[in-house]
């Protein structure tokens, strides 16, 4: 009589196949899998950012190239010199999520004449210049508005007047729609420029005035 023994079964200890957990998130084109949170569309933030740039030709294209590449949403860009004639300062008014934000900082940093690149934090100090020309039927009113505002008459003739106005964003907002009323012929705004309040450096630049000066 034989007494040969069964083989022991084989095969994964645990669950069986259907009871098993399943990883959830879809798979990219070389198969892997993503992370739904990590996939998540993060929402927008609007911030502002400061560039210190060295005044080369072509660095206002470079800049502004960058953020057309990346298609970056941009809402508004000034430039302009600084304390130092060889250096210029970029502000730049985005609404991007988070990553998007770190990337234009990470991308700015790369271009070759930038010097230093930051992200300002809310309690920056920022204001905006516009320009504004209304029909000038009511210029009794449109004067007492221009005061409210703090703002300036630059032109009055029969037909229009033009004001000038620097402020706060949401004050340039609510003086614009006060001039609403009396017929808005255009309107020019600048966009933010900014520096960092108190002793916070806005950037961290070289101390000497050029990056290539030696000593004599």
């Amino acid at each position: 009589m034989s007494s040969e023994k069964e083989p022991p079964e084989r095969g994964l200890l645990g669950p069986d196949p259907e009871e098993r957990a399943r990883p959830e998130g879809r798979r990219n084109s070389q198969g892997i899998r993503i992370d739904p949170e990590t996939e998540a569309e993060r929402a927008p933030r609007r911030t502002t950012i400061t560039a210190l740039v060295e005044n080369q030709p072509g660095v206002l294209s470079e800049v502004s190239g960058l953020f057309s590449r990346r298609q970056f949403n941009i809402e508004s860009l000034t430039v302009g010199p600084t304390q130092n004639p060889d250096w210029s300062r970029v502000t730049v008014v985005v609404e991007e999520p988070d990553p998007n934000i770190d990337q234009i900082e990470k991308q700015l940093d790369k271009l070759v004449p930038v010097i230093h690149t930051r992200e300002l934090g809310d309690d920056a100090v920022r204001r905006e210049l516009v320009l504004v020309k209304v029909s000038a039927d009511e210029p009794d009113k449109i004067h007492a508005i221009t005061q409210m505002y703090d703002g300036t008459t630059l032109d009055a003739g029969p037909r229009t007047i033009t004001v000038e106005l620097t402020g706060a964003e949401q004050v340039i907002d609510d003086a614009l729609d006060a001039f609403r009323q009396f017929d808005v012929r255009e309107i020019a705004r600048t966009g933010h420029t900014a520096l960092a309040r108190g002793e916070t450096k806005t950037s961290i630049a070289p101390d000497r005035l050029k990056r290539d000066d030696t000593d004599e």
